[in-house]
């Protein structure tokens, strides 16, 4: 085991059904359908190819877009046409997750075979919502729809979905409370490289946010401050300009009256600021586009009605210069809308800076990893990880729903069941477990 999960090195997975979670979730090109980055595709290969040339039968389960990420909620089949272009056409795809479709390809599947479900996400059990909202302990994800049609035709779950470490959903933490669980060689390979990160990070220590989720990351941010990993955060895109507004430093318009559903954000953004000061950088001019060209304006001198759409040149100097002087940085999240060219300045401006940086720098997060494909900076980064929210709440120390699941998993069914299942013990395996949840078992079942 490694940090108390089975590693593959532990499974005798010959001719052994493998149920493999990855994340392949990846911006959409919506007018071509094509994938805008597979970078998350070339990082399960590994853990792929080797359970093939194992001869394992690898069935793949993975999630695209979702209830919160509605634009880019689709098929996998342009997933499955990638992967057979670095597989030489090894995949199969079902456009099925768990109905009698995708469980007879299961049964069909041969030694070394590799077969790809549909998008979990067309299943509303493994919606963000129904997440939320129901909080389902680990049986009672275990007794829910995915995970009963599923584990009777599995003999081991391995989890290679680094970046869904912050998620608890069926599909993630269901499975290792019914079959023996391992991590795959990606889970494993972030798992190692960022633990050393938070035992010792060099110092300055730097992190640079954006994105458009604005609780989670001041959530992040008090972690981050509150522990004493980060010295300081940069912040960029929709982060940005609510924390400029938060202050009343504003970028664009007024912010939201009292009522708002925004109020409670803005009462924790001024606690931040109160508590820990000038460790959070809010940019000092911003950009927006007027009359077809770019404009910039210092924060406070921002035009009414005018949406900001990037951060301005006197940021990208502030930037530039802590980056310069900064040991480790990591980057999650953009400076503002990259792909637009009136906007995408700061992005690139402050992406060309982590190249030049002697500084070990972290890129995760699919819209950063997005940029610096783009820009052709990919390959200045110390280490690309496939981990967005994960990755950064994974370096505040907390214990992420799947590693605390993969780690109840190893101990489960290392005691109950160190060899894999015969298809008999399976079946009364899960009828048994999930009797306790008011499923009666049906022993005369075939």
């Amino acid at each position: 085991m490694r940090f108390g999960i089975k590693t593959i090195d532990e499974l005798k997975v010959a001719g052994r059904t493998i149920l493999l979670r990855v994340d392949i979730n990846l911006p959409i090109d919506h007018q071509s359908g094509a994938l805008k980055d597979i970078t998350r595709i070339r990082a399960i290969l590994p853990t792929i190819r080797e359970l093939s040339t194992g001869n394992a039968k690898t069935v793949i389960l993975a999630h695209q877009g979702g209830d919160l990420d509605y634009d880019n909620l689709s098929s996998l089949k342009p997933h499955s046409q990638v992967l057979n272009e670095y597989l030489n056409g090894a995949a199969q795809f079902v456009e099925d997750i768990c109905g009698p479709t995708a469980l007879e390809a299961i049964k069909r599947l041969k030694p070394g075979g590799i077969l790809l479900l549909e998008n979990l996400r067309y299943l509303a059990e493994e919606q963000t919502g129904f997440e939320r909202t129901l909080r389902l302990t680990p049986l009672e994800q275990a007794h829910t729809l995915l995970v009963r049609k599923l584990t009777p035709l599995a003999d081991y779950f391995i989890n290679d979905a680094f970046g869904t470490c912050h998620r608890d959903q069926p599909s993630l933490c269901g499975f290792p409370e019914l079959l023996p669980t391992a991590m795959g060689r990606l889970f494993e390979k972030e798992f190692c490289v960022l633990s050393q990160l938070t035992q010792s990070p060099d110092r300055p220590c730097l992190f640079i946010l954006g994105g458009v989720k604005v609780g989670d990351s001041l959530a992040v941010i008090e972690r981050l401050l509150e522990n004493n990993i980060a010295d300081r955060i940069l912040t960029g895109g929709q982060l940005a300009k609510f924390l400029a507004r938060a202050t009343g430093k504003k970028p664009d318009n007024d912010f939201p009256p009292k009522g708002s559903a925004l109020r409670p954000l803005w009462e924790r953004a001024l606690d931040i600021f109160k508590r820990f000061g000038d460790k959070v950088v809010i940019p000092v001019d911003f950009a927006y586009v007027q009359g077809g060209q770019r404009v910039e304006a210092a924060r406070g001198e921002i035009p009414p009605n005018v949406r900001t759409t990037d951060i301005g040149y006197q940021t990208v100097k502030q930037y530039s210069s802590l980056i310069d002087s900064a040991k480790t940085v990591v980057v999650n999240g953009i400076m503002g809308d990259f792909t637009e060219p009136y906007s995408m300045t700061g992005t690139r401006l402050v992406w060309e800076s982590l190249c030049r940086t002697n500084a070990f720098t972290v890129l995760g997060g699919g819209q950063a990893i997005s940029a610096a494909t783009k820009f052709g900076q990919l390959e200045c980064f110390s280490y690309i990880s496939t981990g967005g929210l994960a990755l950064i709440l994974f370096l505040t120390g907390e214990e992420l729903p799947v590693i605390r699941s993969l780690r109840r998993g190893s101990q489960l069914n290392s005691k109950k069941s160190p060899e894999p299942f015969s298809s008999q013990h399976r079946r009364d395996y899960v009828s048994e477990n999930l009797y306790f949840l008011g499923s009666k078992p049906d022993k005369n079942k075939s």
